[in-house]
């Protein structure tokens, strides 16, 4: 009896509203920007019989109370506009004498290599208009023409990326492409001192061709490139042919003298030779002088020397082990670790880049999706033994 006197009339009041929405007369909602509040009240009144059907934030039909700005921003317009001859994709459109003008996106850096090629000669005509335009609509997508693997190149963000690129060549620019292997830029050099002689002697009858031309071979440091040297004297090869020598090295040189890759990072000097005064031409000795250089490469060991890409990887630090693991299993060698912030660690190694070319994909296997990479050109160096006689193999047999 006593409990009853001393309850609280309201108490009861508010326990027989529960279960009637429609007695609900004033609600208080907190919360961040964004956290639903408006959809929440919005339900709760169309609940309680107080508006017909809930109204949308995207529309700016809510009932409840709204963000001027919010309200700008959620009615917003969505058009659609045909034949523009330039716009690309983030491109804004707006008056001339009131420009709207908007950040630009921060886009992620494509880091797949998918190599391509037309599939027949119909499917090359439209290849290149192509590609330039599917690039053009998908900023994320990069398109590389090689001019050393001679490979077009399309660099993608990942798997889905790369069979989203050939299903819009296909179905959309009508364009079927082969996938080819990827390639990277191999070079050769010199290992060692050599000395050839070149021999080019055609006589039978008339007009001939006669040019004999000698050269020694020294390696030089990375990055020197080709350097010719003149040390012709007494005139045994004339004046007038010496760059005919020059080019036919260069040329030769360019086009490898064991795999087929260009030759770079030596010193080619022409010691001495022979002319003939009526058979002798700018041909004759420009053919001399690529038979002196590859005699020369078959007399010394030749090394093949790849890229090397300087990868920096960002993983949780839980990960770290894994990923320094994989990276020492593709030749890779560490070369640093740095904490970063938010228990992720910044991982920095030299990988050969033909041991990375699909690491995109494998970096979110080993990290569990968690891991981001990227990768640039650091130099050139000599390949081990091993790899450099497989891809000999590889390209005696044309494969």
């Amino acid at each position: 009896m006593g409990d009853k006197a001393n309850a609280h009339p309201g108490a009861a009041g508010r326990a027989a509203t529960a279960d009637q929405p429609s007695s609900v007369r004033n609600v208080v909602l907190v919360g961040h920007s964004g956290s639903g509040k408006t959809t929440l009240v919005e339900a709760l009144a169309l609940t309680a019989g107080a508006v017909n059907r809930a109204g949308r934030v995207e529309d700016g039909g809510t009932v409840s109370d709204y963000d001027e700005i919010e309200h700008r921003q959620q009615r917003s317009d969505l058009a659609c506009v045909a034949k523009l001859a330039r716009a690309e994709t983030g491109d804004t459109l707006s008056a001339k004498d009131d420009p709207l003008l908007m950040e630009p996106w921060t886009m992620p850096d494509p880091l797949l290599p998918l190599a391509i090629q037309a599939h027949s000669k119909a499917d090359e005509d439209k290849l290149s208009q192509g590609l330039s335009r599917l690039v053009a609509e998908d900023p994320t997508m990069r398109l590389e023409q090689n001019q050393a693997t001679h490979q077009v190149v399309l660099w993608c963000l990942g798997e889905a990326h790369v069979d989203v690129a050939l299903e819009r060549l296909r179905n959309r620019y009508g364009v079927q492409v082969d996938v080819v292997p990827y390639k990277v830029s191999l070079r050769e050099t010199f290992g060692e001192k050599s000395a050839g002689r070149g021999r080019h002697v055609k006589q039978s009858g008339g007009h001939g061709q006669y040019a004999i031309c000698e050269i020694a071979v020294d390696p030089l440091p990375p990055g020197s490139g080709i350097e010719f040297v003149d040390k012709v004297v007494g005139g045994a090869v004339p004046r007038q042919f010496i760059p005919s020598v020059e080019k036919g090295v260069r040329a030769q040189a360019a086009r490898g003298v064991a795999a087929g890759y260009p030759l770079v990072d030596v010193r080619i000097t022409l010691l001495d030779g022979k002319a003939h005064s009526v058979d002798s031409s700018d041909a004759a000795f420009q053919t001399a002088g690529a038979l002196a250089l590859r005699e020369a490469a078959g007399e010394a060991r030749i090394d093949l020397l790849e890229p090397v890409a300087e990868v920096r990887v960002l993983v949780p630090d839980e990960y770290v082990g894994p990923v320094m693991s994989d990276l020492s299993g593709r030749r890779g060698r560490v070369v640093g670790t740095e904490q970063a912030g938010g228990a992720r660690t910044l991982v920095r190694a030299e990988v050969p880049e033909i041991e990375i070319g699909r690491y995109a994909v494998d970096l979110r296997s080993v990290s569990h999706g968690t891991g981001q990479f990227s990768r640039s050109y650091a130099r050139h160096e000599a390949m081990p033994p091993q790899q450099a006689d497989k891809l000999r193999e590889q390209a005696d047999s044309g494969s």
